[in-house]
């Protein structure tokens, strides 16, 4: 895997033009993770555009229903070409089942485990699940793995003990990646790309602070640099 490639940069505008903006003054790019916030405004012709221009494509939608509709919806967006989908993996083993079926061959299929907005007060409390952060993790994760999917979205806090107990080959796909000294937003469980990558991240999910960095070209050669010296 070329360095590059393990930087999903999450393309978190509401237009395209934006998007376009910032591909033609990051000519480096290779994988980019599109949202709802960008699919709900652009649609399925936007997935397009990034496949024409070589792009590997993320479509984080989260998905999140009955077995059936699961398997419907990741149907569909699989013929887009995108190369890697996303489902809550609170969905239970059958609708992750059902979401593997549906994939392309082409397609990794990933499971939500816990956003990181989501820190472990929030966890017990507001969604009334018991124990540690890293438990919880743990349990989606391999559920996910039983359901056939190729690896989870996690924070990087939690990526050793699901390599340690799910093997090395089991993706774990991190956001909350944010720049030494640069601010958390709304991320509560975080590492800078260097401890992330040192903590085994397969691809790590960056946004704002390549995005909305004046000179994007330089935030996401700085990044680099930073994680090559990891690898």
């Amino acid at each position: 895997m070329k360095t590059a490639d393990r930087i999903i940069v999450a393309l978190d505008f509401a237009a395209r033009d934006e998007v376009v903006d910032l591909l033609d003054r990051l000519p480096e790019l290779t994988f980019v993770k599109v949202g709802m916030e960008l699919f709900y405004s652009e649609g399925p012709s936007l997935v397009s555009l990034l496949k024409d221009r070589g792009l590997r494509v993320f479509v984080d939608l989260k998905v999140h229903d009955i077995p059936n509709t699961a398997h419907k919806a990741i149907k569909a967006l699989s013929r887009l070409g995108c190369d890697m989908l996303n489902v809550h993996c609170a969905g239970g083993l059958e609708m992750m089942q059902r979401a593997r079926e549906a994939a392309g061959e082409d397609t990794k299929l990933i499971g939500v485990t816990m956003l990181t907005s989501i820190d472990q007060a929030i966890m017990n409390s507001q969604l009334g699940i018991r124990g540690t952060i890293a438990d919880c993790v743990l349990n989606y994760a391999a559920l996910a793995k039983s359901a056939g999917l190729h690896g989870v979205v996690c924070s990087p806090h939690e990526v050793q003990v699901i390599k340690h107990h799910l093997g090395p080959d089991f993706l774990a796909v991190t956001p909350g990646v944010r720049l030494a000294g640069s601010a958390a937003g709304d991320q509560r469980r975080m590492m800078t790309p260097a401890e992330a990558i040192r903590a085994g991240s397969d691809h790590l999910v960056i946004g704002r602070p390549i995005t909305a960095n004046p000179d994007p070209r330089a935030a996401f050669a700085q990044i680099l640099k930073e994680i090559e010296v990891e690898i």
